[in-house]
């Protein structure tokens, strides 16, 4: 080592840091604070008011059915959430559980006056509906978490006001009431259409009204009324209906009866053709055998008339004239009897010149 050149100093050790014994304590104090906080958020806040809950618990739920809807400082966001268990900030962000599902909303006391000015009184309509999900945004955006109050509860007291005040209270007690729920449901649907979309209106249901006590007397009187015509009307038919029974089966019976009286009729029609029938092939029969007989008896007297015309020759009446007068025992006396066997000679010469002349014709 030279003798200008100084040997190098020791290095000293680095500080150790100084030991403060306040930061450990504070953080122990955020660790418990924050402990409190959540304790206090889990066991506290669900025994507060919906409002203060919402606004300072951590970890919340969301129910089924419905979404859930935040609020950053106020605004509304954009983002909903499903249906389970969900965290958010506390005091920041506020949350509301909206329902998606059909739901009936309950309008109650709805007072309303008629064309003719009498008062009367809706106790209860029924409105069933649904907010469709997608909308949700769009209809707290611009009405809140009580849009339905707008929406139906308002709207639904402008529209029976509205009907009442053209109608007669004959028409919306008795008349046109079965016609209220649909014109109800029509009417809200369309401004719903019109103005908040994602509201759908699935029906409504309108209690009678309670009218007062007079005019309810004089409405079932003019019932009771009616009733009786209804039923004097019912019997005259139920008479009518009797009437026309008695008719049909009177009807029926005198068919029945012609029906038989046909038949027997044309039973006995055919009786009488096949008498006559009968009677037809006898006479032919009848008629054939007679014909049969004078045919015969024709014949069998043209063949003696041919024999005896062959039997009258001169000698076969000789013949016969000389065996009438030898049977003959009586005798005749007189000028004439010579006269009279010559008379017949003569005719039997003439008989037999007249069969000579025939046989030189032939």
């Amino acid at each position: 080592m030279d003798a200008g050149t100084q040997p190098p100093l020791p290095r000293r050790p680095p500080p150790e840091p100084l030991h403060q014994p306040g930061n450990a304590d504070c953080t122990a104090v955020v660790t418990v604070m924050f402990a409190l906080i959540i304790i206090f958020s889990m066991v506290l806040i669900p025994s507060s008011s919906p409002n203060l809950k919402n606004n300072l618990t951590i970890l919340h739920q969301i129910p089924e059915g419905h979404v859930g809807v935040y609020w950053l400082g106020g605004a509304l966001q954009k983002t909903t959430t499903a249906p389970g268990f969900h965290l958010k900030l506390p005091l920041i962000t506020h949350y509301e559980p909206v329902q998606v599902t059909l739901q009936t909303d309950l309008v109650r006391d709805i007072p309303c006056g008629t064309k003719g000015g009498v008062m009367i009184n809706f106790d209860r309509i029924e409105v069933v509906n649904r907010l469709k999900k997608e909308a949700v945004y769009e209809t707290l955006l611009n009405y809140g978490v009580q849009y339905d109050h707008t929406w139906i509860y308002d709207k639904i007291h402008h529209e029976i006001n509205q009907f009442c005040s053209v109608h007669s209270l004959q028409e919306v007690y008795i008349d046109m009431f079965d016609q209220i729920d649909e014109t109800m449901k029509d009417a809200l649907q369309a401004d719903c259409t019109r103005y908040a979309p994602g509201i759908e209106i699935i029906s409504v249901r309108v209690t009678k009204p309670r009218i007062p006590e007079s005019v309810r007397r004089n409405f079932e009187q003019m019932e009771e009324e009616r009733t009786k015509v209804l039923v004097s009307i019912e019997r005259q038919k139920v008479a009518e209906k009797e009437a026309e029974t008695q008719k049909k089966i009177a009807i029926t019976e005198a068919e029945k009866n012609a029906y038989v009286s046909k038949i027997v009729m044309e039973q006995k029609l055919m009786e009488k053709d096949s008498l006559r029938m009968q009677e037809e092939i006898s006479n032919a029969m009848y008629i054939a055998r007679e014909k049969s007989l004078a045919d015969a008896k024709y014949y069998m007297a043209l063949k003696e008339a041919e024999a005896n015309k062959l039997k009258l020759t001169p000698q076969f009446l000789e013949l016969k004239f000389i065996e009438a007068i030898s049977n003959n025992t009586k005798m005749f006396f007189g000028n004439k009897i010579p006269s009279m066997v010559l008379d017949q000679r003569l005719l039997g010469n003439f008989l037999r010149d007249l069969e000579g002349r025939k046989n030189l014709d032939a």
